[in-house]
């Protein structure tokens, strides 16, 4: 057998473990955010949300910046061409502003039907921005993995389903979604060889100027020594692994896959909920919930080995 023929070349081996990282990265992804619904629901009554999610940003952005030093050794030096991590921290504040003034009008269950929309929105931003095609194959896989995902979230309830109506607040959430969905492809467009790392701390620096200047007046007037203790608890989980954590993660991932299936993988995120409140003692569904979250697995498993054009 000729060295062609039977040996995996270095090149290809290492397209096609770059490939696993992305994925493994955009599912430990949607685990994070997942984990962050079940803490923040604890913490949401005793602080604003513009104030909790400017000291997470705060202080993933502090973390980022003391892991990336001591990696370095040295100052980090200033980013080339600023615009594009204002526009990159800019979407973001987009999404995570626009999330809690919609959930302040919209009820939860219509705005996690919203955001099933983000990984078929990203599929046209990938093309927008990138030319990326998506396959007939992933485009079927993304269809069947929303599905099942919509049936995860109103618990099996079909009559629930079809009373769901677009509102203010849902119209709100869409807006921010489609910021969130554009960040994915622009990710790998604005990347111009930089580490993951430093990209990801100067995106962290322009979210939290974003967010701060939009959400000063709610810190400030936080009586931050009153909070309790599950406010702070909440404050660090969401800092360390939904901030930092996540903005590396997709980071990572986007420059590795398509941003459709990269943010496809937030289709596991009420399977991980429903995971991850089980665990915890808040009770497990039924056989019908169970079915919608198997569904949304398969779906997802054949995205994965689909092409990627």
């Amino acid at each position: 057998m000729s060295e062609q023929q039977g040996v995996v070349r270095p090149s290809a081996f290492a397209t096609g473990r770059q490939k696993l990282l992305g994925h493994l990265s955009s599912l430990m992804f949607a685990l994070l955010i997942a984990g962050s619904f079940s803490i923040g629901d604890l913490a949401a009554p005793f602080i604003a949300p513009a104030a909790l999610n400017g000291v997470r940003f705060v202080i993933a952005t502090a973390l980022v910046a003391a892991v990336a030093l001591a990696i370095a050794n040295k100052p980090i030096a200033r980013p080339d061409a600023v615009w594009r991590y204002a526009i990159l921290g800019a979407l973001m504040a987009t999404y995570f502003i626009l999330m809690f003034v919609a959930l302040q009008i919209a009820e939860p269950i219509s705005t996690g039907a919203v955001f099933m929309l983000v990984p078929l929105m990203s599929a046209g931003f990938g093309w927008l921005f990138l030319r990326q095609t998506t396959p007939g194959i992933v485009w079927l896989s993304l269809l069947t993995a929303a599905a099942g995902a919509i049936w995860v979230i109103f618990q099996g309830d079909l009559d629930a389903l079809l009373k769901l109506q677009i509102g203010k607040g849902e119209a709100i959430f869409f807006v921010g979604c489609a910021a969130h969905a554009a960040y994915a492809s622009l990710v790998r467009k604005f990347n111009k060889g930089e580490p993951v790392l430093h990209f990801t701390l100067y995106t962290l620096v322009a979210s939290t100027l974003w967010i701060g200047a939009v959400g000063a007046r709610d810190i400030v007037a936080t009586d931050w020594t009153a909070l309790p203790t599950i406010v702070w608890l909440a404050v660090a989980y969401l800092a360390v692994f939904t901030t930092a954590g996540t903005f590396f993660l997709i980071q990572f991932a986007s420059l590795r896959l398509p941003a459709s299936k990269v943010l496809s993988y937030t289709y596991f995120t009420p399977a991980f909920v429903i995971l991850i409140e089980g665990l915890i003692g808040h009770g497990w569904v039924g056989p019908s919930i169970l079915a919608g979250a198997l569904v949304t697995a398969a779906a997802m498993l054949v995205m994965a080995f689909a092409p990627d054009q």
